[in-house]
């Protein structure tokens, strides 16, 4: 608890940053949307995650919070959240049955509503603690992956509550999935291993919405750009933003920086570090510590040190290196504080506000994924527009009506 006044430093600069969040907070203070009910949030448990749970409590909740990845939480954030007043299962690094015991935790509360990243508080509760299942109304999904798994148990008419897809909104994809994940990725990266980007090549394994914007800020930082893909759609969109495409086994011989963002495992393969350059940086932007296959990387190796911190250097037999940050985990967070606030205040206005609707709507709504509506996402754009100071034009009458019409005139 010692760390609490570090961790609320952190909090208030990131809510001086967030000023979508804060008018959805001065409704909820007034409305009170969540007034009696339970909360319980597993998400990267830093700076604005604990300014969204804040949120959420001023919305009447009684909230408990644990993280979603065992490096990325916070200490002084966690006992700054603990002093005022919210509940919280998680520290740094927790031992992998710990960890599990902290999200076991978070839903013993019995929540109302969920907040989940990754799916894990979903599937803990669909697998291992249907017991816990009766209270719930219905929740929100941060993540590609955890949207992945839903969708997954929607499919096979197990989901006993409503899920929306927060991650599949234009507001989360088009600027927390790019801009947030680019920014974040190389912030994580540059400053753990305090190399130069430009002149390098890297080698980015996806190009959804988070590879768009790794890759994106990759060219702007002077690297060549190389992109690996399994969609054609994606692949020629890729070719034409100016960047190389080509299949895994041959773009390993050619990347000094390697980042896999697809959300699926086992994408960088012992056969692939088998032809990698001596020095190689290998790192993972996706949910989950499998996309980067570290049991092959250990199987090739000689020896295993760790160089600096979050960096993990493997000797192979050979003679060459190859370098592991953040254990493969979520490198923008593991190694760095994640998105910026400016980014993550829509995401978690959107997380927030969506909650409150799922809240009121769930027996409307059934036991099915459902994507954000419209118009919440849209609120959030107005009210990001409305903090930087920019208007947009609205439609005539007559061009309304036009817009209506099949006619000409």
């Amino acid at each position: 608890m010692s760390l609490a006044p570090s961790g609320h430093l952190k909090i208030d600069w990131v809510k001086e940053h967030m000023p979508v969040l804060n008018r959805i907070r001065e409704q909820f203070e007034k409305e009170q949307p969540f007034k009696g009910l339970k909360v319980a949030i597993s998400l990267h448990l830093e700076a604005k995650t604990a300014y969204l749970a804040k949120v959420v409590k001023a919305g009447g909740a009684d909230v408990t919070i644990t993280g979603s990845n065992p490096l990325s939480t916070q200490d002084d954030v966690a006992a700054a959240l603990v002093e005022d007043g919210i509940t919280v299962f998680a520290k740094y690094n927790p031992e992998p049955a710990e960890y599990k015991e902290h999200m076991i935790k978070t839903l013993e509360i019995k929540p109302d509503l969920i907040i989940d990243d990754g799916g894990d508080l979903v599937t803990i509760l669909h697998s291992e603690r249907p017991d816990l299942l009766a209270q719930v109304r219905g929740g929100c999904e941060e993540t590609t992956t955890g949207v992945i798994r839903n969708r997954a148990l929607e499919k096979s008419g197990e989901l006993k509550f409503p899920m929306i897809a927060v991650n599949d909104a234009y507001c989360k994809y088009l600027f927390d999935n790019r801009y947030g994940t680019g920014q974040s990725v190389w912030d994580g990266i540059n400053r753990t291993t305090n190399l130069v980007v430009a002149g390098k090549t890297v080698v980015v394994v996806g190009y959804g919405w988070c590879g768009r914007g790794v890759a994106l800020r990759a060219k702007g930082l002077g690297a060549k750009v190389i992109v690996t893909e399994i969609d054609g759609i994606k692949a020629i969109e890729a070719y034409m933003d100016g960047f190389e495409v080509m299949p895994m086994a041959e773009a390993a011989k050619h990347g000094d920086y390697f980042v896999t963002v697809t959300g699926n495992r086992d994408v960088i393969r012992g056969e692939h570090m088998e032809v990698m350059k001596d020095g190689a940086i290998l790192s993972n932007a996706g949910h989950f510590d499998i996309e980067i296959n570290k049991q092959e990387l250990e199987a090739l190796a000689a020896s295993k040190r760790v160089v600096r911190k979050d960096i993990e250097e493997y000797a192979l037999k050979d003679g060459r290196k190859i370098y592991l940050l953040a254990e493969g985990r979520l490198v923008n967070l593991a190694a760095g504080d994640g998105h910026p606030a400016e980014i993550m205040d829509m995401t978690f206005a959107l997380q927030a506000i969506s909650l409150a609707y799922v809240n009121e709507k769930y027996e409307e709504i059934g036991a099915r994924v459902l994507n954000v509506p419209y118009e919440l996402d849209e609120r959030v754009a107005r009210l990001k527009l409305e903090a930087l100071g920019l208007g947009i034009d609205i439609l005539t009458e007559e061009q309304k009506a036009y817009l209506e019409s099949w006619k000409e005139e």
